[in-house]
């Protein structure tokens, strides 16, 4: 290297700070942008429970994505007038190229941040280039599995991994944690007061009145905490190899107005080959860089010793490269795609529906298989957790979609959150008298396990608790003889299911341990027992 782009290394690794990367005036600005939209995403996060956002600002996240809003599109061939906030995005990137990935992206953000500081100051051995056409076959697989009313891939989306994660497992890691700490400071005398206030501040508007409980949290953590570790291989290894959106966002950047060039005056001093987070500059090619890959950081802006580089405007398409889809990809994706959806539906249970797939108002009339695009919105919003996502009761094709667990939660009879929040609107947006209204399961009595009709002890809970004005549930006095001789009279539970909706709250009260003596079930299924 020359005396000049030495005495410009030096300069630019005392401007370093946490990060690793040099500091200047246009990563500055993309860093405050990007921590700006993590907040704002967080936010509508955190305020998405009802009583809090309305529900068109907090779902704002996921219809900006487009490949959400096209998936939806294919499977349904409907759009919707919200959807139309993921033409920002296309336009944003038809401008800038894949902007969304470096400054708006929130799962983006969180890799950068997470991103470790030794591999720039060591010499990097990124994977094969090839690696990158996983993306872009995952890409093509999930589009070609829409056209045929299958969106189980969208688990994949960025957002929803994000979504997903915070609501079944952060966040109520979060308030379990912050329960432990009140608790225990609770017990000192001085400070029971400002705890209490402190609870009622927070809680429900924050935080739940009840502990959330969801099932699998295990694994939703294990998948972002993947995502994460594949950091550790290369910088935004899932953004590069992965991400369908990135793939879908790295197409469109193909024909991007705004590109980054490097003068002929270059030296090649590998400055800006060393800070590329998704290391697309290619020495080769005079330092040139795919559009495609490029995330717009201005990361090599900020560290060319000469200003060589530049984001210039260009009318033209940009270079084919060869981990780019091919016919042979297209082919191969294609087939994949037909082959999966052809098996999920050969599954035993596209025959017949588990008794115990419950699903939320409306959806199931809705035909929510196709239209849901795993986004766990409806999940975060249902304020008694009863909303979990589906592990096996509708296969592999109805992965992570909605289902009511009664023993969770129940379906609040004054709430139609779901319904409201749903950016697709898989879950219909009832009023909430018609939501009152709609059936999703009938309530059903194991005579061995309830209390009133095994043991004759008068139990009331099941009816005190059904929400229907009319009662589903009634009492029938009757007389039984014990083994002395005496009698005793026992109301014994009755339900009335040309009135009951299936609503949980039976289930979800009943004191009997472990599995509850009355429970719901889909109303065309058979009962197990």
């Amino acid at each position: 290297m020359t005396n000049e782009t030495q005495a410009s290394v030096k300069q630019i690794t005392k401007i370093k700070r946490w990060t690793g990367r040099p500091v200047g005036r246009w990563i500055t600005t993309r860093k405050v942008t990007q921590y700006l939209a993590l907040l704002v995403f967080v936010v509508l996060f955190i305020w998405s429970r009802r009583g809090g956002l309305p529900s068109n600002l907090v779902n704002t996240p996921m219809r900006l994505d487009p490949l959400a809003v096209l998936t939806h599109l294919l499977a349904n061939r409907t759009f919707l007038a919200g959807s139309a906030l993921a033409l920002i995005t296309i336009a944003l990137t038809l401008v800038f190229g894949r902007a969304w990935c470096g400054w708006l992206c929130p799962l983006g953000t969180v890799l950068d941040i997470v991103s470790p500081k030794h591999w720039r100051e060591k010499k990097r051995v990124d994977p094969p280039e090839t690696w990158r056409s996983v993306k872009y076959s995952l890409l093509l697989v999930i589009l070609v599995a829409a056209l045929f009313g299958n969106l189980t891939l969208l688990i994949l989306d960025p957002l929803t991994i994000l979504i997903r994660t915070l609501t079944t497992s952060i966040w109520p890691a979060l308030d379990q944690i912050i329960i432990a700490i009140e608790t225990t400071l609770y017990r000192i005398p001085i400070l029971a007061g400002p705890i209490s206030n402190f609870d009622m501040a927070i809680r429900p508007k924050i935080l739940p009145s009840e502990p959330l409980f969801f099932r699998d949290t295990l694994l939703f953590v294990a998948v972002f905490v993947g995502v994460i570790a594949l950091n550790f291989i290369a910088p935004r290894f899932w953004c590069r190899y992965l991400c369908p959106l990135g793939g879908m966002l790295g197409m469109l950047s193909k024909l991007s107005l705004f590109r980054r060039q490097v003068g002929e005056e270059c030296k090649g001093c590998t400055l800006c080959t060393n800070v590329c987070p998704t290391g697309t500059i290619n020495p080769t090619k005079g330092y040139a860089s795919d559009p495609s890959e490029c995330t717009m950081c201005l990361d090599c802006l900020e560290t060319c010793p000469r200003s060589l580089i530049v984001f210039n405007p260009r009318f033209s398409l940009a270079e084919w490269n060869d981990y780019d889809p091919n016919r042979r990809q297209a082919l191969a994706s294609f087939g994949a795609a037909i082959a999966a959806v052809a098996l999920f539906r050969s599954n035993m249970l596209a025959k017949r529906d588990t008794p115990y797939l419950v699903r939320p108002p409306g959806a199931r009339e809705n035909n929510l298989m196709s239209k849901c695009i795993r986004c766990a919105e409806c999940m975060r919003t249902c304020p008694t957790s009863a909303l979990q996502p589906s592990v096996m009761e509708a296969g592999i094709e109805g992965l992570w979609t909605p289902v009511l667990i009664p023993r969770l939660g129940y379906c609040d009879y004054a709430c139609n959150a779901c319904g409201q929040v749903c950016p697709v609107q898989a879950i219909p947006p009832l009023s909430l008298d018609d939501k009152r209204t709609q059936v999703i399961g009938k309530a059903y009595i194991n005579q061995n396990r309830c209390i009133a009709w095994s043991d004759h002890r008068d139990c009331l809970v099941c009816e005190e608790m059904c929400p229907i004005p009319e009662k589903a549930i009634w009492l029938e006095k009757t007389e039984f003889k014990r083994v002395d001789g005496t009698l005793v009279t026992v109301q014994l539970p009755q339900v009335m299911r040309e009135r009951c909706i299936g609503c949980g709250i039976c289930e979800y009260k009943c004191p009997v341990n472990g599995e509850a003596a009355i429970r719901v079930y889909v109303p065309e299924t058979q009962v197990p027992f």
